[in-house]
């Protein structure tokens, strides 16, 4: 019968790996997550993105200037932001790779997902990266408020949902432009309330949202100004969401952290959150004890992250229902990575082309651009999303030709066999294996099978 650790590790984590030994019990698995909180000094961060911007609007201005010169050392710039852009990326996968149970890593990518925000020029790509940095990681083991806080208070989330454009009808800067209109946006409030905090459908009004968007009023970001919220365009009075009154005094940041406070703490986000987590880590329709539990754990310690990451761990229903997850490229191709034997430097090593022909190409051909869901509402957990007949395809061509560029000499299939699955592998594959013609034949045999691409 395959272990705790075995069961964990692909569960709960990137699947195993020849170089590490995953936690034996749940409380070491959830106390290994602390390792995923921990920022290094080359980490992107919102400081670090707004100097570069700071710089970046002085080249941009001399270079529509129409000096040549300006143009291209603008042009040069944005190739260097361009590059820690993508070795932000590398150090995405290589922590991963090398987290001791990749439980934090799966936290740091699930969490980075249920509050979405996406880049698209430079700097907003490598806003993105420090939206991870400075709202996601901090607070892996925390509370969920503070969390919550963090990430719709962030620059990447207040541009991603237009908040920045969001203007108080009666406030001072639209009394200032009567013939401009600035109008009300009600994205971030809307999300706030759907996708982040009480979930879709749980008790709530659209005067609840338009009420939120009026509170909202006033965050906003600019590379050359302090802060991230401007009270002249902070709708004045109180606003009533969900029943309680917020506000009524000069506009302050203070009363948007009044709200995200008890939008944390709602009965409702608990029962959506604990839903949230049971998808992804264990089933597309989850055991309902499995989600009554996380709720009461979430209910009971105040959204203590940490006691719910213990009760993923303690948890039955990941032995219960082993394999009933489809893995999501980024899983997949980091769950390949460390069953062959790859560590963190060598992915950090990787060339911009090795980067795209190994990891990033075929990643977006199996359906997963990195950066890019479709949707506030972030990627897919369903397996039908994942298990397309071009998506299965592109697994089993990277299977095939990529990991003989990863490692030299390949691993002996066996032992990748045990490696990768443990006690996990099917009697039928481990049948096959054995028996495959040569040694890329077997090695693609494990990586495409049912048994690796399911956790």
């Amino acid at each position: 019968m395959p272990s705790y650790a075995e069961i964990a590790a692909i569960r709960l984590g990137f699947g195993l790996s020849p170089r590490l030994t995953p936690p034996a019990d749940p409380a070491g698995m959830a106390a290994s997550v602390a390792a995923a909180t921990r920022i290094g000094p080359q980490a992107v961060t919102l400081d670090k993105v707004r100097a570069w911007q700071d710089k970046g609007l002085d080249l941009g201005a001399a270079a529509r200037a129409g000096d040549p010169a300006a143009r291209d050392r603008d042009v040069a710039y944005r190739r260097r932001l361009g590059g820690i852009y993508r070795a932000a990326i590398q150090n995405r996968f290589a922590r991963a790779v090398d987290d001791h149970s990749g439980f934090g890593e799966r936290l740091v990518w699930f969490w980075a997902d249920h509050f979405t925000v996406t880049g698209g020029t430079v700097y907003w790509n490598l806003m993105t990266d420090a939206f991870v940095q400075d709202a996601i990681r901090p607070h892996l083991t925390g509370r969920f408020a503070d969390m919550m806080l963090a990430a719709e208070i962030h620059p990447a989330m207040v541009r991603y949902l237009d908040q920045d454009r969001s203007v108080g009808p009666n406030s001072a800067r639209a009394r200032r432009n009567p013939d401009k209109p600035l109008g009300l946006n009600e994205n971030l409030a809307r999300e706030m309330i759907e996708l982040h905090s009480l979930g879709v459908g749980a008790d709530y009004s659209q005067q609840d949202v338009t009420q939120l968007a009026e509170l909202l009023t006033g965050l906003a970001y600019h590379p050359r100004q302090t802060g991230i919220f401007r009270p002249g365009q902070a709708e004045p009075g109180a606003e009533t969401v969900l029943g309680a009154r917020y506000g009524g005094g000069r506009a302050s940041l203070d009363d948007i952290r009044g709200v995200i406070a008890d939008l944390a703490r709602h009965p409702a986000t608990a029962r959506h959150i604990a839903r949230k987590m049971a998808v992804h880590f264990v089933a597309d329709d989850p055991p309902q004890p499995l989600v009554d539990r996380l709720a009461a754990v979430f209910a009971d310690t105040g959204g203590d992250l940490g006691a719910m990451n213990l009760a993923l761990a303690e948890a039955p229903e990941l032995r219960q229902q082993f394999r009933q997850k489809m893995r999501q490229p980024f899983d997949f191709l980091v769950a390949a990575l460390r069953g062959l034997g790859v560590d963190g430097r060598q992915v950090r090593d990787m060339k911009p082309g090795q980067l795209q022909r190994l990891l990033l190409q075929p990643m977006t051909a199996m359906g997963q651009a990195w950066g890019s869901p479709l949707g506030p509402d972030g990627w897919p957990e369903d397996q039908a999303a994942w298990a397309s007949p071009q998506g299965l395809a592109m697994r089993i061509t990277w299977a095939l030709s990529a990991p003989s560029r990863l490692t030299d000499p390949l691993p002996d299939a066996r032992q990748l066999l045990r490696a990768a699955l443990g006690d996990t592998a099917s009697e039928a594959l481990s049948w096959a294996v054995p028996r495959a013609e040569s040694q890329a034949e077997g090695v693609a045999l494990i990586l495409a099978s049912a048994d690796f691409n399911r956790r």
